[in-house]
């Protein structure tokens, strides 16, 4: 009897492995990425690049070799972009929560102060204002329009589509006047000569094409200090779980591809490896993937992939917004390129979103 019973126990486990899934092997029967339509009319293509951020790059780095690549990207003719900026209208939330949202979250919203006090608007204010301007925008706005929308935009927190908007005018049309104060033009000019993609890169393709703004879809929402009894503990688990193999080859290439910056093609290689089929998963080996499996007792590992992926949802749910307002977009989203994964991977599962791979740009 009771190798029968232990028998028939058996086969039970069996028939529950070969037919209904336990816990551990579930997995959704609803798949969004397999319900992608064909939709009515265009669409929304989205290609995302994966960057070095500039700014990091030697101070011997000369923007002008970008060029090649704002070609390739202005070819592909994006009539929308969205950038790793956050938008006026978070930074203003976040401002409002100190407690949470200290400094090291603040450092990344831009000053609209000045150019707030000099239209007399606050940054929701000054956003629905610019909003109002590009709906009723006719096909050739005057320079004064556009000086006038460029402060909007500073007003309202997004500063690198005032940028845009600068980059359109003329240049004896750059000056002050139409709610741009002399200090505020005097700002304009020193931020688009940034070493930054947002503006080396997205604005310049963007005033190429005749576009008339920036999306800003970064987020920090989920930025949290750390009680400060556990803000070291939580720095040595995480950076003890960066010192892996795949981090030392990740910087050898990225030495190697910096080093040949100046030669034929060298910005092109650069982005080309970034956006490699690879290069997401090396990034993450030596990061997301090696904080996860830390073994610390406060599992700060696991708390910092936690942070990564809320913010990437969030970032891509911006992006899904900006879709939604004209279907049919066709988007560039220039990201930090480990970004670039996840940016993919979530985007793929939106019912109306195809994504387009940046081999053949890159070429």
């Amino acid at each position: 009897m009771r190798r029968l019973w232990i028998a028939a126990a058996l086969a039970a486990a069996g028939a529950t492995s070969a037919g209904a899934a336990g816990p551990k092997d579930y997995r959704p029967a609803f798949r969004p990425d397999r319900l992608k339509g064909p939709p009515p009319g265009p669409a929304n293509d989205v290609m995302v690049l994966g960057t070095t951020h500039l700014s990091g790059l030697p101070k011997s780095f000369d923007p002008s070799l970008l060029e090649p690549l704002i070609v390739r990207l202005t070819n592909w003719r994006p009539t929308a972009i969205a950038t790793e900026d956050l938008s006026g209208l978070q930074c203003d939330a976040l401002r409002r929560y100190p407690y949470r949202y200290g400094k090291d979250t603040l450092d990344y919203c831009p000053d609209p102060t000045p150019a707030g006090r000099a239209l007399g608007l606050d940054v929701p204010a000054a956003n629905a204002e610019a909003e109002r301007t590009l709906a009723s925008w006719g096909p050739n706005p005057s320079p004064t329009q556009r000086r006038r929308l460029a402060a909007l935009f500073l007003a309202a927190g997004e500063p690198n589509s005032a940028v845009v908007q600068w980059l359109r005018l003329a240049p004896a049309e750059r000056r002050a006047g139409d709610g741009l104060t002399q200090e505020l033009a005097a700002s304009l000019d020193k931020r688009r000569s940034s070493r930054n993609e947002s503006t080396a890169i997205a604005a310049v393709v963007a005033a190429r094409l005749g576009l008339d703004r920036l999306w800003s879809v970064d987020d920090h929402s989920a930025d949290s200090p750390n009680p400060p009894d556990q803000e070291k503990a939580y720095e040595a688990a995480v950076t003890r779980a960066w010192d892996n193999p795949a981090t030392k080859r990740r910087a050898a290439t990225d030495e190697r591809l910096q080093e040949g910056l100046g030669k034929p093609d060298g910005v092109l290689n650069l982005y080309r490896a970034y956006n490699a089929p690879s290069a997401s998963d090396v990034t993450y080996a030596s990061d997301f993937g090696a904080a996860f499996v830390e073994p610390s007792s406060g599992r700060y590992g696991r708390q910092y992939l936690g942070w990564w992926e809320v913010r990437n949802l969030r970032m891509v749910s911006n992006i899904r917004d900006v879709l939604a307002r004209a279907p049919g977009t066709r988007l560039l989203a220039i990201v930090g390129a480990s970004h670039k994964g996840y940016y993919e991977a979530y985007l793929d599962q939106m019912h109306d979103v195809r994504l387009i791979g940046t081999d053949a740009v890159l070429r």
